[in-house]
């Protein structure tokens, strides 16, 4: 049986117990993927199945989520005063830039999420997948003044290199891996990386499109995930994500519910759930004593 060789298997009842600040031990944090596709070629997801390119249904639904569904989103993240984790492809800032610039003016984190959620990286050579990631780095850096900490891989694509090339880069922490609960460090070539748990199941792509279920149903999932995890979270520091998309959530029908589970998470946070972004989670992991952290 291969093995990527990335980590070693550790069960999370054996590992050292740590707190979050303030003393909390559940960290939940909303990543927002904002992502752009090429018109008439490449890879997308589908409203219904599409027919010959240029397949004007699905690119044009996608594209109401950087022309509406973001705006709407936003509003709701204002109000609760909910910080966010922003996984932007560098061809946005082309596309729509002005769909990014209130999260940068409300200091939300912004993260690297390649060119364009129309190609995968981890089907590129070695060579090709260095350069997408510059490319994608030097242009986020360009625009915000710093690069980003953080990768999510379009599609949460990666080949058998990519947690080395994103380490050599310059990243400190990685989002495609979801076998966690907690951080967890992964080995490079040249060092380690560390893994932030990212979420396929509170994920509106794999649910939504991929599942069929509706805004409720979803909505209901981040309700009873808290529920569970707050409880489990008197035990050991967790990390929740919901991974949202505005082209889905972002739509009137779906939007009510998700309105509902956040507040939901908001109304119950207390002072045992800290509502943060996936770049802090990292910085608090990166800050604890050597071996605390598996």
């Amino acid at each position: 049986m291969q093995n990527h060789g990335r980590y070693p298997y550790s069960p999370i009842v054996s590992r050292p117990v740590y707190d979050w600040p303030g003393g909390r031990r559940l960290a939940v944090y909303v990543a927002l993927n904002l992502e752009c596709f090429s018109f008439g070629e490449g890879l997308g997801a589908e409203l219904a199945p599409g027919g010959p390119q240029p397949d004007v249904l699905n690119y044009a639904w996608r594209d109401y989520g950087n022309r509406v569904g973001v705006f709407r989103m936003l509003s709701l993240f204002e109000y609760l005063k909910l910080p966010v984790s922003l996984l932007v492809n560098s061809d946005m800032y082309a596309h729509a830039p002005a769909a990014i610039a209130p999260f940068r003016a409300r200091g939300d984190e912004i993260l690297g999420h390649g060119r364009t959620n129309a190609e995968r990286q981890g089907v590129l050579a070695e060579d090709d997948e260095r350069a997408l990631i510059a490319e994608a780095t030097a242009t986020i850096a360009r625009h915000e003044g710093r690069a980003p900490k953080g990768w999510l891989g379009p599609w949460i694509s990666q080949s058998r290199v990519t947690p080395d090339l994103l380490h050599e880069a310059g990243y400190d922490y990685l989002l495609d891996w979801c076998h966690d609960d907690q951080p967890v460090f992964m080995k490079t070539r040249r060092g380690r990386i560390l893994s932030v748990p990212y979420p396929q199941e509170l994920n509106d792509i794999p649910q939504i499109v991929g599942r069929k279920r509706e805004g409720d149903e979803f909505a209901d999932m981040i309700v009873d995930a808290f529920e569970v995890m707050r409880e489990e979270a008197a035990e050991r520091p967790l990390v929740m994500g919901i991974a949202l998309h505005a082209y889905l959530v972002g739509w009137p029908h779906r939007f009510r519910h998700l309105a509902r589970a956040l507040r939901h998470v908001v109304d119950n946070a207390g002072d045992r759930v800290w509502l943060t972004t996936s770049g802090a989670v990292a910085n608090h992991a990166l800050a604890l004593p050597e071996g605390v952290v598996p």
